[in-house]
């Protein structure tokens, strides 16, 4: 794991916990039987190696991993070049057109708002190919918890986007007097047409940093 700049004393207490451990056993038998994990073990941790801890400006926090072969790349709701944009996706392209009028790319590789200080991570890390939510409830909502946690007490005036139930939990967590908290059901196709579509998080984000004195997101995807 090669953590990016100020992740490191952030979250190896956390990394050292009990629970981890045992989540690390349970990876290590699932493997050990043949089953399949996404995204490829030296991108679980991805989201936290692409982006310093002081750079993050925007939490966008989904659900688990895409499921599917050549998909999950460690980002939430991002798959790497070449790879067509999963359903999520596309609602999530959806609703940055009719927010902030801006064109859908043709690819599904959101590095670009990585690079702005958007992290761009999921309650639950990994996941068995096929089986969504396969691995919920085995350690990985205690990380991501802490992670969340941190962030909301060390850092100042983050925009936390929380699509979906699991991630809808974490709202508790968050102090709104110091950050931007924003919840929505989920962007897949089950359940994008109960709120999600209208929420207009990204240009609500954009309001949130510019009223304190943060560089706005662009959140056009280049080709």
């Amino acid at each position: 794991m090669n953590l990016a700049s100020g992740w490191q004393p952030v979250l190896e207490p956390h990394l050292a916990a009990p629970s981890m451990q045992q989540l690390r056993d349970f990876l290590a038998s699932e493997v050990r039987a043949g089953k399949t994990i996404f995204p490829a073990q030296k991108n679980v941790f991805r989201a936290f190696e692409a982006l310093a801890f002081s750079d993050v400006k925007v939490v966008i926090l989904g659900q688990d991993p895409y499921h599917g072969p050549g998909q999950a790349e460690g980002l939430s709701f991002s798959v790497p070049p070449g790879v067509p944009a999963p359903p999520s996706l596309k609602n999530i392209y959806k609703e940055m057109v009719t927010d902030v009028g801006l064109q859908p790319p043709n690819h599904g590789h959101l590095m670009h708002w990585v690079e702005q200080g958007v992290l761009l991570l999921n309650t639950v890390l990994t996941v068995e190919a096929g089986q969504a939510g396969s691995h919920q409830k085995r350690g990985w909502e205690q990380f991501t918890d802490a992670v969340i946690q941190e962030v909301n007490a060390r850092l100042d005036n983050v925009v936390f986007m929380l699509w979906g139930a699991p991630a809808r939990k974490k709202a508790a967590m968050l102090d709104s007097s110091r950050h931007c908290v924003l919840e929505a059901p989920h962007p897949s196709p089950l359940s994008a047409h109960r709120g999600f579509f209208g929420c207009q998080h990204f240009s609500k984000a954009n309001v949130y940093l510019r009223a304190n004195n943060r560089p706005a997101i662009n959140w056009q995807l280049p080709e």
